[in-house]
């Protein structure tokens, strides 16, 4: 039987449910903690445990037994506050998968490792970069950085001039630390294969793991004229 997954949200607002809603449609047993008791609403959310208190502070993590769940969402408002929460998690609770909200781009670089954060989420950065995405064929775009190991999850459209258009990929000489993740072909997803092609027009998404294979990744799908876009999510 497959594990039920244990998932804690610091931040109870339209971004906190909206993720407990999701989890909990996939299975999660999810705990919400808030400590403003008019966001304390646990009709919209039957299904979730809630906890009315200071996710910054050590003595609600402990009343919350932190040290027993998978992944904690740091989805406040407060980027001070969702710092706070994703360093005592992993420092203190040893909590796998720390993900964190940031509301303010200024901030962004504070969402690091040191930090506690694994995964850090800026909306508008990642509303940037699904615009570029829209409009960019041929240049490599960063949608989002996993900050355990660099990594990134980046994206490029093939164009008409691609050099790898038609090559099986698994002749495709793809440099070291990538991997093709998936493709998306006239609306629909390809999962790669060694038999597999690709086309002009693929919205190819990898995962890079440092800025270098990114632009070998770019030059490699996009050409000599193909670039990477740093400016994005993540």
């Amino acid at each position: 039987m497959k594990p039920v997954r244990r998932v804690a949200i610091a931040g109870a607002g339209k971004v906190g449910r909206s993720i407990a809603g999701e989890l909990l449609d996939h299975g999660a047993r999810v705990l919400l903690i808030e400590r403003d008791p008019a966001k304390m609403r646990a009709s919209a959310l039957p299904g979730a445990t809630w906890l009315n208190a200071d996710a910054c502070e050590v003595s609600t993590l402990e009343r919350a037994e932190l040290n027993g769940y998978g992944v904690v969402v740091a989805a406040t408002g407060d980027d001070k506050a969702n710092l706070v929460v994703s360093l005592l998690a992993k420092t203190e609770f040893g909590v796998p998968r720390v993900v964190a909200r940031v509301n303010h781009p200024h901030n962004e670089w504070l969402f690091t490792e040191a930090w506690g954060v694994d995964v850090a989420v800026s909306a508008p950065r990642l509303l940037t970069a699904l615009v570029e995405e829209a409009v960019s064929v041929g240049d490599l775009v960063r949608l989002m950085r996993f900050m355990q190991g660099e990594a990134s999850l980046v994206e490029l459209t093939l164009s008409d001039d691609s050099p790898v258009l038609g090559q099986r990929i698994g002749d495709v000489n793809l440099p070291r630390d990538t991997a093709l993740v998936t493709i998306l072909r006239e609306g629909r997803v390809v999962l790669p294969t060694p038999d597999g092609t690709l086309e002009a027009g693929d919205e190819v998404l990898a995962v890079a793991t440092s800025p270098e294979t990114e632009s070998q990744l770019a030059e490699l799908l996009g050409g000599p004229t193909g670039s990477t876009n740093a400016n994005t999510a993540g």
